[in-house]
């Protein structure tokens, strides 16, 4: 699935409220034997439980949908391609979730705000589009060694260069504990597979080939290639993928503390006056989107 997830809107289930009743007193949202339940009991639980977060939600994206434009198309589009992930299950993951589909639309709308707000003033250029769209007709089998320090990057280095085995190394250093276990083993991926200065740097390499240390936010990897083969799937053509692979570019290089500070600053930006009491303060109590 994308980067649109599943998720019960409870702001949806408050809003509702106004509408939401029994069949008799608009004011009861459950009968039970044992007693009632008002609109205003349950109004004011999910104010305790959730009121925060989600008139911290709400008003950020009412901000947002005033700042930035999210199309019909643009939203039908990501839902064809969560009916196309998800397949035959569709219809059971939403009841799975609680969701009907105007719900999940809703969220879709969302992240789509969300995304144009972060992604405003990155660039990607027709050579990376084109440079990512080649990478997808190709598959590598690689391993790796992963550890916390470029000193102990450096000491692994000395011993590969010395001819000492790489499966060895990889079991007594990497701190990637899964690939570890098997050497270093990776397996085959493609493009999107891998963080990208890991995914950047093998696949400018050739079979056989031992990188120096690559750095990433995980550490210091040391990769070597073991295959390169074809992907066997029609991946389609540059036209077709364009759309897709530009979005994925533009995510690599969002840098997650900028994004936050931007979010941040629309909101400071805009004038707010939020008329509970309890709630007066949200925006300087947490972060605007968690």
């Amino acid at each position: 699935m994308k980067k649109v997830i599943l998720a019960t809107s409870l702001s949806i289930g408050i809003l509702s409220l106004t509408a939401c009743g029994s069949n008799g007193d608009p004011d009861i949202v459950a009968k039970t034997d044992a007693g009632d339940v008002t609109k205003e009991e349950f109004y004011e639980e999910l104010k305790a439980r959730n009121g925060a977060e989600v008139l911290r939600e709400l008003i950020t994206f009412t901000v947002l949908e005033d700042k930035y434009e999210v199309t019909d198309k643009q939203i039908e589009e990501e839902l064809e391609t969560i009916k196309e992930q998800v397949g035959e299950e569709y219809e059971e993951v939403l009841e799975m979730q609680g969701l009907t589909e105007e719900d999940l639309k809703k969220d879709i709308k969302n992240s789509l705000l969300q995304e144009a707000a972060v992604t405003e003033g990155i660039e990607v250029t027709d050579e990376e589009i084109k440079t990512y769209y080649d990478r997808m007709t190709t598959e590598i089998e690689a391993r790796h060694i992963l550890v916390e320090d470029e000193d102990t990057a450096k000491e692994v280095e000395k011993k590969l260069d010395k001819g000492e085995d790489f499966a060895k190394l990889a079991e007594k250093y990497s701190t990637d504990d899964a690939s570890a276990a098997q050497g270093g083993e990776l397996g085959f991926f493609t493009v999107g597979s891998m963080i990208p200065e890991f995914e950047d740097k093998a696949f400018t390499m050739e079979v056989g080939d031992i990188s120096e240390p690559v750095q990433s936010d995980y550490g210091f990897h040391i990769i070597e290639v073991t295959d390169k083969k074809e992907v066997e799937e029609d991946v389609g053509t540059l036209e077709e993928n364009e759309s897709e692979i530009r979005r994925n570019l533009m995510e690599r290089k969002i840098d997650p503390q900028e994004a936050m500070e931007k979010m941040n600053k629309i909101i400071d930006d805009t004038d707010i006056d939020i008329k509970l009491d309890e709630f007066k303060n949200i925006f300087e109590e947490s972060q605007v989107i968690g």
